[in-house]
């Protein structure tokens, strides 16, 4: 048996891949050799880092390493805070948010409504209150508006979120560089934060709060530091619950315009006569311009203010791409312009006055947009505005600060025109036809002649125009004089009242009585206190203009006391059905229409040959009464056509007295002025007079006496039914003596 296989060992593992375990193990041995290389020359480079680290030591090290951590610290610090300021933040929009009100509520705020007023024809030609011509938005206004009011009021409107940081900045940076305050003047406000403002941060007014609306909307427009703050927040949430148009449609609607507009659509209709949506280029960007401060350049204040003001917003709508080159040329060639209604301003003191004599809960306090039909008469009132200022350009030195005032209505009392002052154009001013009470003077005698002729006497009768006195209780001896200081003996009443006689008026006031006298002017219409002694019939009362022109339209109606009035009706806007009629017109008989016919006889006499000559014009029969008061502080001339009736006072508002000027001179020609420009087109009538009866004989040719006190009228205050007692104060007219009572009376003038 062979034994070969002893001889040979078997296989084992590593013998079996010797080769390749060989160069595994010496390229191991090579990584090993080459780490250890790489370390051995990074060492140096090691240790120079430590060594520059322990160079940096001491102070340097100290403080570079101080700086580090505080740096490390704030980081920490400020994005905690800015995580909860953003949180705060978000937390405070989002309450804000959900208390915002659906868009619609946001569209009108006002807390007044608005009064618009129609003449007689049923044009407008005035507006009061807060007027609001109706709900726009940005999509329906014109293009022109909508362009001009963002190039205006706010270029990147469309590109913030309600604030804008880099109009902030600019604002503070302009203010401080004009020595003012970081928040006073330029706010830097985007339109979303004006609207904010408009809002008053969703705070409306409260009544209880003990502040006014006017307190309270000055509260709405603080600048401080923590109002800004809210304001943003409120912006803010704002942007997240409104669209940009939304936001832009309340801030067209709500802004204050001028001239009593809020929103564009009523600032378009008060100013440009147009709705807004069809305004041009130059008509948005002078309602635009109105924005920045509204009542200064309000264009019925002052067009060419505001006119330059939109010269400028045009140049910025140019520069921002809404304009073309061709169509901001144009605009500026073709300025916007006033309305015929806007540019007339018409009837100022009138509306005025309509609004003061209303009821207040529907003029000056309504809540409700209101529409008045009125007596007013826009050709009438320009006539009399005309004859105003040519006699003060043509008649009164430069210079001179004399005012007047003109009252004109119809016999009935419907008031067609009023001028309160020289300056035409005006609203809420001093109203000196229905605010001045002022002495009557010689305007007063036609009602003293009115309770003699109605107790019977007649314009023939004679009277002693001769020097003559009272004693007065109290007071001494009081003795009337003319105006000319000379006397013309034995006059007619007619004569008497033409020449303005004191002494003659005083002797039949005194024959009537003063009581009687003070009835028939009251019942008239005058409603102030009449003087008690015997200067009563000599004016020494004081009046209104608009209450002395009311009463003499009396006389012109047949002797029926009037009542002045300018509302004919009023209406809710939208509503057809007025909710009040006119509250004026002719109302009780005063005196017989007998008497208050032969009564126009004598006036006309005044203007045909007394001392309102200078009031004639056109052949036209015209009655009417001069008066001057005592060192000519007021001169007055009231009178009538067939037509009309018109009143004319005159002197300065200090009561300095007027210099060479008395009823019958400067007032007459305004009044001739006035009045034959009334009566362009209108074909003359006569008035309704009647020639006086055969004298009554009560004075005779014999010398008359001094006037005795007459038994005072019962009740009503004539006994017209008694002829015994009108027969006997016929025959004692001109004679007796007079008790007079309360203090000295003044002299009044008889011009």
């Amino acid at each position: 048996m062979s034994d070969s296989s002893k001889r040979k060992r078997p296989l084992v593992a590593d013998k079996r891949y010797g080769g390749k375990r060989k160069a595994l193990a010496q390229k191991a041995t090579a990584k090993k050799t080459a780490t250890k290389r790489t370390a051995n020359k990074a060492a140096p480079t090691r240790r120079r880092g430590a060594n520059r680290r322990q160079r940096r030591g001491g102070p340097i090290g100290m403080l570079s390493a101080l700086v580090a951590w505080f740096l490390r610290l704030i980081w920490k610090i400020t994005w905690r805070v800015g995580a909860v300021v953003a949180i705060v933040l978000g937390i405070s929009v989002g309450y804000i948010y959900t208390t915002l009100p659906p868009l619609e509520a946001l569209l009108d705020g006002r807390a007044r409504g608005s009064v618009t007023m129609l003449d007689r024809e049923g044009d407008v030609f005035a507006w009061r209150g807060d007027q609001f011509g109706g709900v726009v938005t940005a999509q329906s206004v014109s293009p022109h508006l909508k362009n001009a009011v963002v190039a205006t009021e706010d270029k990147r409107f469309y590109k913030h979120f309600g604030v804008s940081p880099r109009g902030i900045a600019s604002a503070i940076k302009i203010n401080l560089s004009e020595g003012r305050g970081a928040l006073q003047g330029h706010g830097g406000s985007t339109i979303t934060q004006q609207v904010a403002k408009l809002l008053c941060l969703g705070e409306p007014y409260d009544a209880s709060s003990g502040m006014t609306e006017r307190e309270y909307e000055a509260e709405c427009r603080r600048s401080s530091l923590q109002r800004k703050g809210k304001e943003a927040l409120f912006a803010m949430a704002m942007e997240a619950k409104y669209s940009k148009d939304d936001i832009l449609s309340i801030y067209l609607n709500r802004a204050y315009m001028g001239g009593g507009a809020f929103g564009a659509e009523a600032a378009a209709q008060r100013f440009f006569g147009k709705p807004a949506a069809a305004v041009n280029p130059a008509e948005g960007a002078m309602l635009a311009g109105l924005l920045t401060a509204p009542t200064t350049l309000s264009p019925t204040n002052n067009l060419d203010r505001s006119q330059n003001r939109a010269a400028t917003v045009i140049g910025l709508m140019r520069d921002q791409g809404y304009l073309t080159r061709a169509q901001a040329e144009d605009a500026l060639a073709n300025p916007a312009a006033l309305s015929e209604a806007a540019e007339a301003e018409a009837g100022g003191y009138f509306a005025d006055w309509v609004m003061s004599s209303g009821p207040e809960f529907f003029t000056r306090n309504t809540t409700e947009d209101v529409i008045i039909k009125t007596t007013f008469d826009q050709n009438i009132q320009r006539a009399a505005e005309a004859g105003l200022k040519w006699v003060f350009e043509n008649k009164v030195r430069d210079g001179s600060k004399a005012q007047a005032a003109i009252v004109v209505m119809s016999a009935d009392g419907a008031v067609r025109a009023m001028v309160g002052g020289r300056k035409t154009k005006v609203a809420g001013a001093f109203n000196r036809a229905t605010q001045a009470l002022r002495q009557t003077g010689s305007a007063f005698k036609p009602f003293v002649y009115a309770a003699a002729l109605d107790l019977g006497y007649s314009p023939d009768d004679l009277i002693e125009d001769a020097p003559y006195c009272i004693d007065i209780a109290g007071s001494g001896r009081w003795c009337p004089k003319n105006y000319t200081r000379g006397f013309k003996g034995m006059v007619t009443l007619t004569d008497a009242l033409k020449n303005s006689l004191n002494i003659p008026a005083v002797k039949v006031s005194e024959s009537v009585g003063r009581e009687l006298v003070s009835q028939v002017a009251t019942q008239f219409g005058i409603k102030s206190d009449l003087a008690a002694g015997p200067a009563l019939a000599l004016g020494a009362s004081e009046s209104t203009l608009l209450e002395m022109t009311g009463a003499y339209a009396g006389i012109l109606n047949g002797g029926s006391s009037v009542t002045p009035y300018g509302l004919i009706d009023l209406r809710l806007l939208g509503e057809q059905e007025p909710l009040m009629g006119t509250g004026g017109g002719i109302g009780e008989r005063v005196i017989q229409e007998e008497a208050a016919r032969q009564l126009v006889y004598m006036m006309e006499k005044v203007v045909s040959e007394g001392t309102g000559s200078r009031a004639k014009f056109d052949g036209r029969q015209l009655a009417g009464k001069t008066g001057t008061t005592s060192a000519a502080k007021d001169a007055w001339f009231i009178g009538f056509s067939a037509d009309y009736v018109a009143g004319v006072w005159m002197g300065y508002d200090d009561n300095t007295p007027l210099k060479g000027v008395t009823g019958g001179g400067l007032p007459a020609e305004i009044w001739r002025e006035a009045m034959s420009r009334i009566h362009e087109n209108v074909p003359p009538k006569d008035l309704p007079m009647a020639r006086p009866a055969p004298p009554s004989g009560m004075a005779g040719t014999e010398q008359p006496q001094a006037p005795t006190p007459a038994p005072q009228p019962s009740n009503s205050g004539r006994g017209r039914s008694d002829s015994i007692i009108d027969q006997v104060l016929r025959d004692i007219f001109g004679g007796g003596g007079g008790s007079g009572s309360g203090g000295p009376a003044p002299q009044a003038g008889n011009r």
